[in-house]
């Protein structure tokens, strides 16, 4: 019996029945069709098995966009992944092991958080930066007016709009300035009784540029309502890459009552939402009932306070890696794919920040020129389906594949290596 094979008894402890079944199923059908024989089935089958019980696979990412939305976003770091691997099983997320009671749930994460921001007088974190501004309307503005700027107004990757995500709380938007031009004067015409909070957006993913006007956080703090800040890319403090970058502290410090990030962008951990700010403000947020359908989870609470306590995570690694240093690994991997007999090349290149971060930014990088035949075999070529290799994903320019080394670590040079020997192999 197929099922008894070794190799199947030992997949199904790893994998499950389920995909065991499913192997050994398509292996057969297979041989039904005469393409393997008989006896070739328990091969078949054990060939097919996938690594994970998960549908995921492994890429890396040579696009050229650092933070790229469609790949996951942020890579978490060797540390965060080891805590979460820690956090699996049974942990003290919720509970003092000293005292035998209930302790406040992620402690150390929102330790971690706060220390890394100290203008904030409170933190909290829920499952991303949408469910953030939710919150804060819900809590803040239900039935009440959020006052935004029109060139604010985002819309940001799968239709998602913000004036929709913000009325579907129970808030109004109201709009003020134009497109490109937004005044002090507007804002303030705007507050009345009903006035929630002002809204400061930063448009992370475009920029207006020409005849253009818009209101700082410090000046709209100065007209007595509560200012909430969404930076979006989850810059917690200045960057000397992005210097014209909004960051959580900045901000605070500028006045802002409430800062609103995401926790999988610039700042590199997991797909959160951070709430930095006031210490009444936040708490009013923490304690809402909304506050319990929004918050993370133990492994989530896991990879945020690595990320924050660790070292520098791949995202910010990547941003500050020199041109020189891509230029050397680009020249080093294309003599040797040249080597193998892969038409490559080592050429200059322009990698983007992406994720919503560092709009019309460009940072200077390196990649490897390759045929473009190339593109479709590196990404679900027989090598990656088997789980020899990882997926690679790059770009197309000029009729030729290129993989831009900024967003791949250094230590993923040999695995990328073998990808593209496989691939060329495979043609």
């Amino acid at each position: 019996m197929v099922l008894a094979d070794p190799r199947l008894v030992a997949a199904r402890e790893l994998l499950g029945g389920t995909l065991v079944k499913a192997a050994v199923t398509h292996a057969q059908d297979l041989a039904r069709s005469g393409t393997i024989s008989p006896a070739e089935v328990a091969d078949a089958a054990a060939a097919a098995l996938p690594r994970t019980a998960a549908s995921l696979t492994p890429v890396i990412n040579a696009t050229g966009v650092l933070v790229h939305t469609n790949l996951g976003r942020a890579p978490l770091s060797a540390a965060a992944r080891d805590a979460v691997q820690a956090a699996a099983g049974c942990t003290d997320v919720e509970f003092d092991l000293e005292s035998g009671k209930r302790g406040r749930r992620g402690a150390g994460a929102l330790g971690a958080l706060a220390h890394a921001v100290p203008a904030a007088g409170a933190v909290h974190v829920v499952n991303n930066n949408a469910a953030a501004l939710v919150l804060a309307a819900t809590a803040l503005a239900a039935g009440r007016e959020i006052i935004v700027s029109r060139g604010e107004l985002i819309e940001i990757g799968d239709r998602f709009r913000l004036p929709d995500l913000l009325q579907s709380t129970g808030a109004r938007i109201r709009e003020v300035g134009t497109t490109n031009r937004t005044a002090l004067a507007d804002y303030q015409r705007a507050i009345g009784p009903d006035t929630g909070f002002i809204l400061k957006v930063h448009p992370s993913n475009y920029v207006i540029t020409g005849f253009t006007a818009s209101v700082g956080v410090g000046e709209l703090a100065g007209l007595g309502v509560l200012v909430v800040g969404d930076i979006g890319s989850g810059l917690l403090r200045p960057s000397p890459v992005l210097p014209d970058e909004p960051d959580a502290d900045t901000w605070l410090r500028a006045g802002a009552g409430l800062v609103t990030a995401s926790g999988d962008k610039l700042l590199g951990g997991p797909q959160a939402g951070l709430l930095l700010g006031e210490r009444e403000t936040v708490t009013t947020l923490a304690r809402h009932p909304l506050a319990r359908a929004l918050r993370v989870d133990k492994l989530t609470l896991a990879a945020l306070e690595a990320t924050l306590n660790g070292p520098l995570p791949p995202v910010g690694q990547a941003m500050t890696a020199t041109a020189s240093s891509l230029a050397a690994r680009a020249e080093a991997l294309a003599g040797r794919l040249a080597a193998g007999g892969v038409d490559c090349r080592a050429v200059p290149a322009a990698a983007a920040v992406g994720g919503g971060g560092g709009p019309g930014v460009m940072l200077p990088s390196a990649a490897l020129s390759l045929p473009e035949r190339l593109t479709a075999v590196l990404r679900s070529g027989a090598a990656v389906r088997r789980g020899d290799v990882p997926a690679v994903v790059g770009r197309v320019e000029g009729g030729r594949l290129l993989l831009d080394l900024r967003a791949v670590a250094p230590a993923d040079d040999e695995r990328l290596a073998e990808a593209v020997l496989a691939a060329a192999g495979a043609q």
